[in-house]
């Protein structure tokens, strides 16, 4: 395993989060070889939704996001779902936590509409990212270079950025966060 050792936390609601934007990373991960924990807002079933509006499956979350902490994780994953992302952008918990990888040099990754929590805590300015094509005004007015890409690594401001569009693009961004954190580990 490539990534024995190395712990990864995802941020989620309770409700509205994509299924697969969560669900397929922490796949990729833990079959990588991490150790993943999912936080959610409360210590309840995370509904998830399909294509913001069909029922999907239910995961049981981890930990809080009030209880996590960044300094016991090497990255943090932010899935999408409109809803989700939505409601993470005005958690406390949930832009403490973003902030604190990011100021510990971790990776952040965002896919679809997850990148909103990038505007509310500042960390899409000067960055290249992509997200789900709605986002991207909120995107450049936050001072990020938008671009149109299945997933974009940008390592050139600090801490590695990773984002993707939308569910299409899920393996190659389960791929980019399972290479950035092998080339950490090295």
């Amino acid at each position: 395993m490539t990534l024995d050792g190395t712990s990864v936390l995802v941020l989620t609601t309770n409700y509205g989060t994509e299924q697969d934007e969560l669900k397929k990373p922490v796949e990729v991960l833990r079959e990588a070889g991490a150790r993943v924990t999912v936080a959610a807002q409360r210590r309840e079933p995370v509904r998830t939704l399909v294509s913001d509006r069909r029922p999907g499956e239910v995961v049981e979350p981890d930990t809080t996001l009030a209880d996590a902490a960044a300094e016991e994780y090497d990255a943090v994953v932010v899935p999408g779902g409109t809803l989700n992302a939505d409601t993470l952008r005005t958690d406390e918990d949930a832009r403490r936590l973003l902030s604190a990888f990011a100021a510990a040099d971790k990776p952040v990754a965002a896919i679809c509409h997850g990148p909103w929590l990038l505007v509310d805590t500042g960390l899409a300015r000067d960055r290249e990212l992509t997200s789900y094509p709605s986002l991207r005004p909120d995107l450049e007015n936050a001072g990020a270079r938008w671009v149109d890409r299945e997933v974009v690594v940008d390592t050139a401001g600090g801490h590695p950025l990773i984002t993707s569009r939308r569910p299409d693009d899920l393996r190659a961004f389960s791929g980019a966060v399972v290479r950035t954190l092998e080339g950490r580990a090295g």
